[in-house]
């Protein structure tokens, strides 16, 4: 009798696939990007393949009120380059947070997800708002939570 590893197939993504909503207000920037990646992988879950989108949907509110620690504020630096020589740009965290209140959220999460086709997809998956309205109640999200001590996600009314 021979014993076979278990193999998730697309069928057991799609149909696993959850919504979960975080608030992300006064809660720090890479502290809650590493959990809210860990769901959108799908490393929460017992079927987790890590050739293989398991992930859930994730939506993220209030982006705009999420804090940096130390001097973050001033000295984190968000930069992008045309390709000709003298065009680096340089942003500072406090005018992104104001021009951009989403994209801190979305770049700290992007550069923990896999550099290939697969982050992507799992990206998509990221919904980040930055006040606390948001379009998919349809989707009945199930609110996360931070657990201080255990700095892990918690499911809220479980």
């Amino acid at each position: 009798m021979s014993t076979r590893t278990y193999t998730p197939t697309a069928a057991d993504a799609e149909a696993g696939r959850a919504w979960y909503i975080i608030d992300a207000k006064g809660q720090t920037l890479g502290r809650l990007a590493t959990l809210v990646a860990a769901y959108l992988r799908g490393k929460h879950k017992p079927t987790f393949a890590p050739h293989m989108d398991m992930g859930d949907y994730v939506i993220v509110i209030n982006a705009s009120q999420i804090v940096v620690t130390g001097a973050k504020n001033e000295d984190k630096m968000y930069y992008r380059h045309s390709g000709r020589m003298g065009n680096l740009k340089t942003i500072p965290y406090n005018e992104m947070i104001k021009k951009h209140p989403t994209f801190p959220m979305e770049d700290a999460v992007r550069g923990m997800l896999p550099h290939n086709s697969l982050g992507v997809q799992m990206l998509a998956k990221l919904k980040v708002y930055a006040g606390p309205q948001h379009p998919h109640a349809a989707q009945k999200p199930v609110e996360l939570r931070l657990n201080s001590e255990s700095e892990t996600l918690e499911v809220v009314g479980k």
